[in-house]
């Protein structure tokens, strides 16, 4: 016979369980078509603006918008903030929007002062999920764990083909690195955990301009396909 403690703990398992089977009923419903190419773009909280890199994600964020596109942020400091900064400096008409998703933390609280739309999560699962949904393409700069989470959750979704044809962009040594390890010990190792094809997913480049010309291709494809599902 059970008691009163096990009863309860299966009734708010059985609970818990239902409202999981409500949100994946909620995430097959897909965004609405966008007027915008969006891009993702996820990098370190912790590079300064004198860096480089942070001018270079400007200048990436700001050739972006000059084509009408939507930049998407985790919304705070950092290469986030060179992200949307380039995105706003670009576009003084207001044309385009420069979002940030950020997550309930215990420290980079502030949302970078260059966020137009900014959307608040509880959780890094239902944040990273609304990243997935939202954006058109992903690009991915110096960063640490936090980056390297995001990076690999977008490339394991490709992988599964939960997303397509997404294009998924490393940008810096770094994650040549990474690509290198990968293949060294998922692809060449006795037991190979990956396929050779999987390496093939990510495109990595080692400057911001290759970056550009890779997006401008997809931006491209992007727009043929928003034109035919006008006509």
């Amino acid at each position: 016979m059970k008691c009163a403690d096990d009863a309860a703990l299966e009734i708010v398992d059985e609970a818990v369980m239902s409202l999981w089977q409500v949100v994946n009923n909620l995430t097959r419903i897909r965004p609405h078509k966008r007027d915008r190419y969006r891009v993702a773009i996820f990098g370190s909280a912790r590079m300064a603006s004198h860096d480089p890199i942070y001018q270079g994600v400007q200048y990436l964020a700001g050739e972006l918008t000059r084509w009408g596109c939507d930049i998407v942020t985790g919304g705070g400091p950092g290469l986030m903030q060179a992200a949307n900064e380039g995105s706003v400096l670009a576009d003084p008409d207001n044309l385009t929007q420069s979002i940030g998703i950020r997550v309930d933390l215990s420290f980079e609280q502030s949302t970078n002062p260059f966020v137009e739309h900014v959307y608040n999560h509880q959780t890094f699962f239902s944040r990273l999920h609304h990243f997935a949904l939202i954006s058109d393409a992903f690009v991915v700069v110096p960063g640490g764990i936090g980056t390297t989470l995001e990076a690999l959750m977008i490339w394991q979704l490709l992988q599964v083909d939960k997303l397509d044809g997404t294009p998924l962009i490393f940008i810096g040594e770094m994650w040549t690195d990474l690509i290198r390890w990968v293949d060294k010990h998922m692809v060449q190792g006795t037991t190979p955990f990956i396929a050779p094809t999987d390496l093939q997913i990510p495109h990595c480049v080692d400057s911001f301009d290759e970056a550009i010309a890779l997006l401008k291709q997809s931006h491209q494809q992007w727009q043929e396909q928003a034109q035919q599902r006008c006509d």
